[in-house]
């Protein structure tokens, strides 16, 4: 599929489905869920986030 379709699944442009598949741009958690959803897999299985690369600021 290409980026062109995928963004129009989902009702998002090919630059912003190229900007997240290069790690440059973070999804909505809806279109998270869409993307998800189109591939029929898990959420986990299509975007990972990595606890220790990214800490949480103590407030």
């Amino acid at each position: 599929m290409s980026q062109a379709e995928l963004g129009q699944r989902i009702g998002l442009t090919r630059q912003t489905i190229a900007a997240i598949e290069a790690g440059k741009y973070s999804p909505s958690l809806e279109a998270a869920f869409r993307i998800a959803q189109v591939f029929n897999v898990p959420l986990g299985e299509v975007f990972q986030w990595d606890v220790k690369a990214t800490p949480l600021k103590a407030s």
